[in-house]
């Protein structure tokens, strides 16, 4: 595929759409405010037609010398990538680079400094998602075996610099570089030293859209606490569980955050088209390169005023581009992304679609999660999301904690998944990938504080002991 531009393509049925890949969308130009609004709405599906994607991303390492990977030698991603060619994936190139891989709707893809991301299909139940995370890491482990390299699950790089930390050589990040340090201090470690676990969820109608996306954002911090594993920096304890999430509060403020507006009375597509409308540019994608646009007006470039391309009008490709680039605890494409959750072990990257499944596709398990936030103030979201990086279940919430709430979301989400009634082989629904959050929940006790136990003890001191112990 050597030339060919590094849009990926992918089957009708896969939405997952990386930050680390350009979507493909018909060139169509956008000349009204409606096509925007409507190309949200044609996510629209029936409950028969609901699926699942999930998302994860992870560290490399030496085995040697623990460093990540650069891209290119013997040892390097892009060897890793070629490896894994013998699967049946398909390697997608930007400028004679393998930067990425298709396989039956899923894709694999670089982050910034080399974390290597599966964007997973979307598929049917749980059982799936966690037989596809499986069979990936399988995969991965035996090309990494052979480069003598190693993957590790966590939400923040606990030993590396930023400095130390490699590029990947892909023109949207470059881009992204020159801009994050003018807009916050922590965008560039939230490209290189972060990883986590996302899942996309479907919705039926502009109305199950509003609920859903309500109660997901609402109960992100509950996520946020019980997938909490980021608590080193550079080789340190850092003062968070999760300072992974923590990072999102100074990275952008155009484009993360709790979006209050979507709890405003009138909520809908065109709202969040209106925001997405507010949010600076990054990039258009035009002839194979990327045209830097950064901090730009997508309205000025449906305007044709953009000075970077006098004259030129938006494509759907560049809106589908650009809703890649605000960055939002839940995010709407033509459906709904969960991002609150550090990455993790393979148990917990089961557990996280788990977890919203749950809460979000079974409609008395919906009602009884908007029942269960509907009354939440601004403030309180707020304080949430502000006080679980830090506190993580321990957070307190309304005479209690944060763990009370992370109890009854769990119960719910639970009961959610009993309800939907997917058995596998052995005839085990899918509540049971929800264990390890429960277990957290029970032991009041995060990832990231096992892992700060080990080090104050054990490990005594040694942050190298999380390489050996914690890799896939």
């Amino acid at each position: 595929m050597s030339g060919e531009p590094p849009h990926i393509s992918y089957s009708p049925t896969q939405r997952a759409e990386p930050l680390s890949s350009p979507s493909h969308v018909a060139g169509t130009p956008i000349t009204d405010r409606t096509q925007l609004v409507d190309y949200i709405a044609s996510g629209e599906k029936p409950k028969s037609e609901w699926r699942i994607g999930t998302e994860h991303e992870k560290f490399g390492f030496r085995l040697d010398d623990l460093r990540p990977p650069t891209f290119e030698g013997e040892r390097g991603i892009e060897a890793l990538l070629k490896g894994l060619t013998r699967f049946g994936w398909e390697p997608v190139e930007e400028h004679g680079n393998v930067i990425a891989l298709l396989r039956d709707g899923a894709s694999v893809t670089l982050e910034p400094a080399g974390q290597l991301e599966l964007s997973g299909g979307m598929l049917e139940n749980i059982h799936q998602t966690c037989s596809e995370v499986g069979t990936h890491l399988k995969e991965v482990k035996t090309v990494a075996d052979e480069l003598q390299l190693g993957f590790l699950g966590m939400g923040f790089q606990p030993k590396w610099t930023r400095e130390e930390m490699p590029w990947m050589p892909k023109g949207r990040y470059q881009i992204m570089k020159s801009y994050m340090p003018k807009v916050g201090q922590l965008g560039l470690d939230m490209m290189t030293r972060t990883c986590t676990v996302q899942v996309n969820l479907d919705f039926a109608s502009e109305a199950d859209m509003v609920k859903k996306f309500r109660v997901s954002l609402a109960l992100q911090p509950i996520a946020t606490a019980l997938f909490a594993d980021s608590p080193f920096t550079e080789g340190k304890p850092n003062g968070y569980q999760s300072y992974r999430s923590h990072i999102w509060t100074d990275t952008d403020k155009d484009r993360t955050g709790m979006l209050d507006f979507v709890f405003e009375d009138g909520f809908g597509y065109e709202r969040y088209v209106d925001y997405l409308l507010d949010v600076p540019m990054y990039f258009s994608y035009r002839n194979g390169e990327y045209i830097d646009c950064s901090g730009k007006s997508f309205r000025d470039f449906m305007a044709g005023k953009l000075s970077v391309l006098p004259g030129a009008l938006p494509t759907l490709t560049d809106w589908s581009d650009h809703m890649t680039t605000a960055f939002p605890e839940v995010r709407m494409k033509k459906f709904l992304e969960m991002r609150g959750a550090d990455g993790g072990p393979w148990g917990r990257l089961c557990a996280l679609p788990a977890f919203w499944v749950g809460l979000l596709y079974d409609q008395t398990a919906l009602d009884a999660a908007w029942d269960l936030v509907k009354d939440f103030s601004i403030e309180e979201r707020n304080h949430l999301r502000d006080g679980v990086p830090k506190h993580a279940l321990k957070l307190p919430f309304r005479g209690g904690t944060a763990r009370d709430l992370a109890a009854e979301a769990l119960k719910i989400a639970v009961a959610g998944l009993q309800r939907r009634a997917v058995f596998n082989s052995k005839g085990a629904d899918e509540s049971g990938f929800l264990d390890p959050l429960v277990e957290f929940v029970e032991a009041n006790e995060t990832p990231a504080e096992r892992k700060l136990a080990l080090f104050h003890g054990e490990w005594n001191g040694d942050i190298d002991r999380v390489f050996r112990e914690f890799a896939y």
